[in-house]
């Protein structure tokens, strides 16, 4: 609840026959391919690490693992993204991060997420690898260099900052934005 994203907050309570033609116009099949969704983020040219990124989200959404998005799976990503529980965005997480599914995050899948996000953001308003020690010195209690998801969902519980940090750097909103709208129109200069 709250303004933040005030134009996606209603987004769900449109006719589900809206979201369906929306989904069918942009994948015909009734199933959404990775490639489909890298085309409409328009996603050429992005670094190697911002892919990958885009390829963990499609593949965390894809629940049933058989490599496409269907309409179900994809108002449930959107519904996660929007109006998701506090817990259910931190297991998300986690398992965005979690690269390797060995059921621990580590340093360095953590920092390439995080290094990802800016280059599909463009925004360089933090520094990933501060950002990564700050938030093993404060949620890695055993000092393993690993994060259990118990861990990583209580202690960015017990640590607002940290909360904070995941809950901007982890905002889609401009990604929902170009899903729902469209990407914008390039203004020449």
């Amino acid at each position: 609840m709250g303004a933040h994203g005030s134009n996606l907050d209603d987004v769900l309570e449109e006719d589900m026959h809206h979201w369906y033609t929306k989904f069918m116009k942009e994948s015909p099949s009734g199933l959404m391919t990775l490639f489909e969704l890298k085309t409409t983020l328009e996603m050429n040219g992005m670094t190697e690490e911002a892919s990958s990124y885009v390829d963990q989200v499609f593949f965390t959404f894809d629940m049933d693992g058989d490599g496409y998005l269907d309409f179900v799976e994809y108002i449930a990503a959107i519904s996660l993204l929007l109006k998701g529980e506090v817990n259910q965005k931190l297991k998300w997480y986690f398992k965005l991060f979690d690269q390797d599914g060995n059921g621990k995050i580590d340093k360095e899948e953590l920092e390439t997420i995080f290094k990802a996000i800016q280059d599909i953001t463009r925004s360089y308003d933090f520094c990933p690898e501060e950002i990564v020690i700050l938030i093993f010195e404060r949620i890695d209690i055993n000092k393993e260099g690993e994060l259990t998801l118990e861990e990583f969902i209580s202690g960015a519980k017990e640590h607002p900052d940290i909360m904070e940090i995941l809950t901007k750097m982890m905002d889609l909103t401009h990604v929902l934005e170009i899903i729902i709208k469209g990407q914008p129109k390039k203004v020449k200069g």
